[in-house]
């Protein structure tokens, strides 16, 4: 007789049979005729310009990730407003602890928004656009 954990590890090993015999059976079955177009990067249906290996701007990330850490946040301020109203048929002293506990909770996110936002991480830096002059435009032989 297997216990809760047995079962458990039981339907662990069958998922991980299932998703090996998946993956082993396409393996074998699928056609492989490689070209350079199979082979070219595709994005959006655009021919690719140039090599894909280059440098990412690390703004993209940085905002990425603020944007992640306050959506979370966001995701824990629902529910404790949600039950912030049935909180006050139990008593006053926990309505007012919950409060106080998520104006703290609040005044960390707002901490942590003006460090990102006083260190510049959320200014994006426009670049100066190259105007170019006429003598830059001449083509002149040298030698």
């Amino acid at each position: 007789m297997l216990s809760n954990f047995g079962i458990i590890l039981l339907f662990f090993i069958i998922g991980i049979l299932f998703v090996a015999a998946g993956l082993i059976t396409a393996a074998i079955i699928r056609p492989h005729h490689p070209n350079p177009v199979k082979l070219s990067t595709y994005e959006c249906g655009e021919e690719p310009i140039g090599i894909p290996w280059i440098k990412f701007n690390i703004r993209f990330y940085v905002i990425a990730l603020v944007f992640l850490l306050f959506d979370v946040e966001v995701v824990f301020l629902f529910p404790w407003a949600v039950v912030f109203r049935q909180m006050s048929r139990i008593g006053n002293t926990i309505v007012w602890f919950a409060f106080i506990e998520m104006l703290v909770f609040v005044a960390v996110l707002l901490a942590g928004l003006a460090y990102v936002w006083v260190k510049g991480d959320l200014n994006w830096e426009k670049p100066k656009p190259y105007i170019p002059k006429l003598k830059d435009l001449i083509i002149t032989k040298k030698g």
